[in-house]
């Protein structure tokens, strides 16, 4: 394993729009990062917005966070 697979987390993340039931365990540093790349795969997009709220939950520390994160850029900022 290489050192950055070492630093990575596991976290189960969802879009709000979706539901828990749609939830993914992705492995990686951040909260943000989680949110990221569980966005590369989502196949549900929403219905009318151009950001999408992630809900990312660390597995291993705890902790949630909510993110909206804009589906053009992938800039991420904290659900307000």
């Amino acid at each position: 394993m290489t050192q950055a697979a070492n630093d990575d987390r596991r976290f189960s993340v969802h879009a709000d729009h979706a539901g828990r039931h749609h939830a993914r365990i992705v492995h990686e540093p951040t909260f943000e990062a989680a949110a990221v790349a569980y966005l590369e795969d989502l196949a549900i997009a929403p219905d009318e917005d151009e950001a999408i709220r992630v809900i990312v939950r660390d597995l291993d520390g705890g902790g949630e966070h909510c993110f909206r994160v804009d589906v053009e850029t992938g800039q991420t900022a904290p659900c307000g």
